[in-house]
């Protein structure tokens, strides 16, 4: 029975507990493939690692936008979850498929015509241009892939089927490790690739990874059966709806993957170590941050479901224990980045100078992993989850871009403060978003039922 200030539902525990355990080893699985690239093009070279960093930072910008089309996507099918309906959730998927193609296609147009150009935004070290160029030719076939799959596992969440995803992402990480540790130094015979070894191994894995999801799919799912012609047959009425929900939540992701990207120019163009430096301590929060997207994504789910039946109370209850479950959250990934960072960094091998930076910068996002498990589940799993897909595209707007963003290049580029202090700024937003966050969330305006009726 829900009352009272939390709910007392077990069934409501319970269920956030397995979307949420299922959604972040996922998610801590697809970025151990990152990690492991990272350290095995470590421990062959830094200037490798630095190549392959800056190019994940293209791909870091496509993953964003990609995630924004299924994102909407869980927004808008989970509400008709909650009623029941599937036909449409069927529709959405199709216009997701073409969204996200056509934003993959877009992304591999351009690094394909202008490889050296993108790259250089990044770092003027010809070396690093060069080791990032080979990396771009191979890893750029991903794209397309990567979007596709992408959408099949969101339409998947939309049902609260994960456990595919998870699945999916740990035969990933076996096969891209297995293929790294050949191709990388040349082991077996094998001819010794650097860079591209690494590249190989992730799109091996990319296209593994879609038969496995499209298997699944429409062989096994008894949810959504859908079937082939279902990928592409859409619905006008639900595409504009779908287009609606999703403008802002691209917007919103665009704007973070090229925050990120500015990121690593910040950096880049400040010390020559500095970007290696935030390629290691990025991949190792982000390894830690997937518990934060997991409880996010399992929020926007429940509350979706609640939004759809138009159960008020209980979608009040709801809100204020996630909340606390955040809290909670925040501290116990705090702790566990600050330690974690003592057992992670000899495996690099990396230079003092280099090796004390990320020492620095992981002691910093273990303070901000706090404030950010908090805000950032709030914003984009409870309020985006509700229906209010534009608050959280305002909220960004004026607080990275117009106040974060100016704050940093002025740190870096007129004081010239040392690295950690810009990495601090960089990352100030996720400190005081807190505040409009706690405001926005309790005052329940968010709410927004976005179904039709006769679809």
């Amino acid at each position: 029975m829900r009352q009272g200030l939390f709910t007392r539902d077990r069934a409501f525990y319970r269920t956030f507990l397995r979307l949420c355990l299922t959604l972040m080893v996922e998610q801590a699985v697809i970025l151990s493939v990152n990690l492991a690239d990272n350290l095995m093009i470590g421990s062959y070279s830094e200037t490798a690692l630095s190549g392959v960093a800056a190019v994940n930072q293209i791909q870091f910008v496509l993953q964003q936008v990609v995630y924004a089309a299924s994102n909407g996507l869980i927004v808008l099918g989970s509400q008709y979850w909650g009623q029941g309906r599937r036909e449409p959730i069927r529709r959405l998927c199709a216009s997701g498929v073409l969204l996200a193609l056509g934003l993959a296609l877009t992304f591999f147009a351009a690094v394909s015509l202008f490889p050296v150009q993108t790259l250089s935004l990044f770092t003027k070290d010809a070396a690093i241009v060069a080791e990032g160029t080979a990396y771009l030719g191979i890893i750029r076939f991903t794209y397309p892939v990567f979007a596709m799959t992408t959408i099949l596992l969101g339409s998947m969440r939309c049902v609260e089927t994960v456990k595919i995803a998870l699945r999916v992402s740990c035969v990933s990480l076996v096969v891209n490790c297995s293929i790294n540790y050949v191709l990388i130094r040349g082991r077996f015979g094998a001819p010794e690739l650097g860079a591209r070894g690494a590249a190989i191994g992730t799109l091996t894995a990319r296209v593994l990874e879609l038969v496995i999801v499209l298997s699944f799919v429409l062989l096994r799912d008894e949810k959504l059966k859908l079937k082939p012609g279902d990928l592409f047959r859409v619905s006008g009425p639900l595409t504009r709806d779908y287009l609606r929900v999703t403008g802002p939540i691209l917007v919103t992701g665009a704007l973070w993957g090229g925050f990120n990207a500015i990121q690593t120019m910040v950096l880049g163009h400040m010390t020559s170590n500095a970007i290696a430096a935030y390629s290691i301590s990025s991949t190792i929060f982000l390894l830690l941050k997937v518990t934060s997207v997991g409880a996010a994504t399992a929020a926007a789910i429940l509350i979706g479901k609640d939004v759809g039946t138009g159960a008020m109370e209980r979608l009040k209850t709801d809100t204020r224990t996630l909340q606390v479950i955040f809290l909670g959250i925040g501290l116990v990934l705090g702790t566990a980045l600050f330690l974690l960072r003592l057992v992670l960094l000899p495996f690099y091998e990396i230079g003092p100078e280099t090796r004390e930076l990320a020492n620095l910068f992981l002691i910093i996002q273990s303070v901000v992993i706090c404030t950010m498990s908090y805000q950032m589940p709030v914003n984009t799993g409870i309020i985006r989850g509700g229906g209010d897909t534009k608050f959280v595209m305002y909220l960004d707007l004026v607080s990275i871009w117009g106040i974060v963003l100016p704050l940093s290049l002025l740190a870096a580029f007129v004081l010239h403060w040392h690295p950690a202090a810009v990495v601090l700024c960089l990352n100030a937003d996720q400190i005081f978003k807190c505040v409009p966050a706690a405001i926005r969330v309790n005052g329940y305006r968010w709410v927004k039922k976005l179904t039709q009726e006769h679809m």
